[in-house]
């Protein structure tokens, strides 16, 4: 009974409050039909298919939008992924680098009504190899997933704060 009694409370403070989830704002900018395009990259083309997956992922689970084509769309994204830069981060005692920081950036400009608009997001990620080893290609994909991962959720903050200073100023 009590626990009941605890959520009403809480729902009717947030209610009260005027409180909006960012998807809302975010989907207040974007609108309810979503399309995306990506650049392919020459030099990897399997990044970009990645990249492409998580920004949809992203559209329909954050913003809680649709994937359409293009011409039905509210707001077409076209995305453009940089090329992923690798830094080595860690050494073993005997100066092998046993760690790496892989980062990105993510170049993503948003069309809608006639309009554009251009974002830059950027993602990192940290992973460790063996010592004096060659990166795989499961932790290079993975690595760039993960800063792709990253870099969508600056982007969708970027927009859920655009949304909410849209909000603001009406």
């Amino acid at each position: 009974m009590f626990k009941y009694l605890f959520s009403l409370i809480v729902l009717v403070l947030f209610v009260s409050c005027g409180y909006k989830p960012s998807s809302k704002f975010a989907r207040d900018v974007l609108g309810e039909k979503v399309s995306t395009s990506i650049v392919i990259s020459m030099q990897d083309p399997e990044n970009t298919v990645i990249i492409k997956d998580a920004v949809d992922e992203a559209v329909i689970e954050v913003f809680h939008a649709s994937l359409v084509d293009k011409e039905s769309s509210d707001s077409h994204l076209v995305l453009n992924i940089s090329d992923p830069v690798y830094v080595p981060v860690v050494y073993d005692k005997d100066g092998f680098v046993v760690g790496y920081r892989m980062s990105l950036v993510l170049n993503i400009v948003r069309y809608k009504d006639g309009k554009s608009k251009r974002y830059v997001t950027s993602g990192a990620y940290d992973f460790e190899v063996a010592p004096n080893a060659v990166v795989t290609d499961k932790e290079r994909f993975d690595a760039i997933r993960f800063s792709a991962q990253k870099a969508i959720k600056s982007f969708i903050s970027q927009i859920s704060a655009e949304g909410a200073r849209e909000q603001k100023g009406k």
